[in-house]
């Protein structure tokens, strides 16, 4: 499924891939770029958001405590979500952030960058504490 943001035609969307399932109060936020891919589980009050309210990290342009938030203007970086992954409760992906395939989210997670395939990661932020062993067929600690 694709969903087109409403906007300025600028080709902003949301792509759900193929038996995801989204759980109650899940809150995605999109001004340009956010793929779930097929086979997703996204557990109850998750937000994912690929975008910011003003800018903060660059030496450009950096948004002033004295403007209100809401008229900051809205910076973006794509969000993207493999296949089959598996996001716990109360968890938050902010923008930037993809996640590889088979990874885990543990619940309350606050994902601020980038989770490897076949990962398991938890925390606030979030941090990688095991990865899949296919030759032992078995999760390893990092």
């Amino acid at each position: 499924m694709r969903l087109d943001a409403f906007g300025e035609g600028r080709g902003k969307c949301l792509r759900i891939g193929k038996n995801v399932q989204l759980n109650d109060y899940v809150h995605i936020a999109g001004i340009e770029s956010i793929d779930i891919g097929d086979d997703t589980l996204i557990a109850s009050r998750v937000f994912i958001s690929d975008h910011n309210h003003g800018a903060y990290d660059t030496k450009d342009a950096l948004s002033s405590p004295d403007v209100a938030p809401a008229t900051r203007p809205l910076i973006s970086c794509p969000v993207s979500i493999g296949k089959k992954v598996w996001i716990g409760e109360n968890v938050c992906i902010l923008p930037g952030v993809t996640i590889g395939d088979g990874a885990i989210i543990g619940a309350g997670a606050v994902v601020t960058k980038a989770v490897p395939a076949r990962s398991i990661a938890i925390g606030n932020p979030a941090r990688v504490v095991r990865i899949f062993n296919d030759d032992m067929g078995e999760w390893g600690r990092v």
